[in-house]
C-alpha cells in the first residue's frame, strides 16, 4: 500500500493541509480557515474533520503520520507557544490533541522555519548537505539551522532565531518587542519600511513616491520598480542585502555551514538580493570561512514549500520505521 505523509502548515489566516509522497508530490491538499475559531478544541474538530475528507477523497492509503509547521512551535513539547498571530493564546498542546484523535506512528511539530528547513533537506536543495542554513524571508524572518544533519533546538526547542539578533542598537520597534531586530530590515516588512525612510530622508528619484499617496507600498511594487532601475528602489535592496550579508557572515562563524538557503518572496528578487546578499557576506566573513558558503534561492516549490516542509518531519522520522 502506498504510503503518505500529512503536513499542516498553520498560518495566522489559514491552515494548509496536503498528503505528501516521499517524493515530494502533493496528491491532495485543503484547508480550513485558522482565525474561524477561537477555541483550539474547535479548531482541531475542524481540522480532523478536514484531514479525514482528504484522506477519503486520496483513497486507500498507509499514513505515516502527521508534521505540523506553525508559529512559535516547540518541537520537544509539541507545542504552540505564545503566538502572536493566531486566537488560542497561551501554551496549546497541539500534538497531544492529535493523537486523541489520529493513532499513527509519527505527529510531530516545530516553527515553520525549521520545518522549512528539513523540507529543503529532504526534497530540495539541500539533499546530502549536512550542515546549511535556511533563512525565510516573508513578512518576519524565519531560520533553520542544520548541523550535522540535524535541526538545532537547543535545550528548550526554540533555538535558531536568527530573525532576532540585534543588528541595529535602538533600531526598529520589532514585533517581539525588542529593537532593532534583523527581520525588522531583512524581512518584506523590512524592505518596505527601509523605502519610507529613503523617501524621508534622501532626493533620490522614484515613481514609489507617488505611491504614498495612493496607498500602502507592498515589497512586490518595490522589486517591479527596481526591475525597471528605479533608483530609490534599487537603493532599498542594497540596503536590505548589506544588513543581511552581514549577519549572515555572522552566522557563518559559528555554524560554518556548506550552504545558506533563502526562501520566500523577497528571495526572489534574484541578483537585487541573492547577488549583493553574497558579496557583503563576503566582504565581512572571517578569512578562513571566504568563498565556502554558497548562497541559494531554495529549491522548495512556493505554493507547496509550508506543506511539504510539514510533511518532512514525518518522513524523517519514518524512515526510521520503514528501515
Amino acid at each position: 500500500m502506498e504510503k503518505i505523509a500529512i503536513g499542516i502548515d498553520i498560518g495566522g489566516t489559514n491552515s494548509v493541509i496536503g498528503l505528501v509522497k516521499e517524493n515530494g508530490e502533493v496528491l491532495v491538499s485543503g484547508g480550513i480557515p485558522t482565525q474561524a475559531y477561537q477555541e483550539v478544541d474547535a479548531y482541531v474538530e475542524a481540522l480532523e474533520e478536514e484531514i479525514r475528507r482528504l484522506l477519503a477523497e486520496a483513497g486507500e492509503k498507509e499514513v505515516l503520520g502527521i508534521g505540523i509547521g506553525a508559529p512559535n512551535g516547540n518541537y520537544y513539547n509539541g507545542t504552540i507557544e505564545f503566538a502572536p498571530n493566531l486566537n488560542f493564546k497561551g501554551i496549546v498542546p497541539l500534538v497531544d490533541k492529535l493523537k486523541e484523535r489520529f493513532d499513527y506512528p509519527v505527529i510531530k511539530l516545530t516553527n515553520d522555519a525549521n520545518a522549512a528547513a528539513i523540507g529543503e533537506m529532504i526534497y530540495g536543495g539541500a539533499k546530502g548537505m549536512n550542515d546549511f542554513l535556511m533563512i525565510t524571508l516573508g513578512t518576519g524572518l524565519g531560520s533553520g539551522i542544520v548541523s550535522n544533519g540535524e535541526l538545532i533546538y537547543g535545550h528548550d526547542g526554540f533555538a535558531g532565531e536568527v530573525g532576532h539578533v540585534i543588528v541595529e542598537k535602538n533600531g526598529r520597534q520589532c514585533g517581539c518587542g525588542r529593537r532593532g531586530c534583523l527581520e525588522t530590515y531583512c524581512s518584506a516588512t523590512g524592505l518596505v519600511r527601509t523605502v519610507f525612510e529613503l523617501i524621508g530622508t534622501t532626493t533620490l528619484p522614484s515613481r514609489l513616491r507617488d505611491k504614498v499617496k495612493e496607498g500602502d507600498i507592498t515589497s512586490k511594487m518595490v522589486y517591479e520598480a527596481a526591475i525597471d532601475r528605479d533608483e530609490l528602489a534599487v537603493e532599498a535592496f542594497r540596503k536590505t542585502a548589506e544588513i543581511l550579508g552581514e549577519a549572515l557572515a555572522n552566522s557563518i562563524a559559528y555554524t560554518s555551514p556548506k550552504a545558506i538557503f533563502l526562501f520566500g518572496g523577497v528571495a526572489n528578487a534574484g541578483e537585487y538580493l541573492i547577488d549583493q546578499v553574497k558579496m557583503y557576506m563576503e566582504q565581512n566573513v572571517l578569512t578562513i570561512y571566504q568563498h565556502k558558503v554558497d548562497v541559494i534561492k531554495s529549491a522548495l516549490p512556493g505554493a507547496d514549500a509550508a506543506v511539504l516542509g510539514a510533511s518532512s518531519l514525518v518522513w524523517k522520522e519514518a524512515k526510521k520505521i520503514i528501515a
